[in-house]
């Protein structure tokens, strides 16, 4: 039942990939197996995802890293805060996505079957 969704978008919100997570994984988890093939001018995430190695993959790979700072780093790394307000569109995804029961209430019980409800919300989502 605490499943997490990490998941990536395109410019428009639209659903490119994602993964499954255990609920009490922290989202950094599956962050590089998500990004591996992912070819991008920049990555705007939120505070969660403010992590030296993660701005350090994104660096070799030329994508600009828009992630806020977290309040506790000593040295806390630029973010272009205008660019930043864009990242809505994944929150606004997600909100579309929860609009299907089985995925908000997670009623699938394997996790083939639950990525599968995923993929059929974010079909209709996007031919919307």
């Amino acid at each position: 039942m605490t499943t997490k969704i990490l998941a990536l978008t395109d410019a428009l919100g639209n659903l490119v990939d994602f993964r499954l997570m255990p609920g009490q994984a922290h989202d950094l988890v599956r962050t590089r197996e998500l990004l591996a093939d992912v070819c991008c001018q920049s990555l705007l995430a939120d505070k969660a995802f403010d992590a030296d190695w993660l701005r350090d993959f994104l660096a070799e790979r030329n994508i600009e890293a828009v992630i806020p700072p977290k309040s506790n780093r000593k040295n806390p790394a630029s973010c272009d805060m205008e660019v930043y307000k864009w990242r809505h569109l994944v929150e606004n995804f997600f909100q579309k996505l929860k609009e299907f029961k089985r995925i908000a209430m997670r009623a699938c019980k394997s996790d083939a079957s639950f990525e599968a409800m995923i993929h059929i919300g974010a079909t209709v989502i996007r031919t919307r």
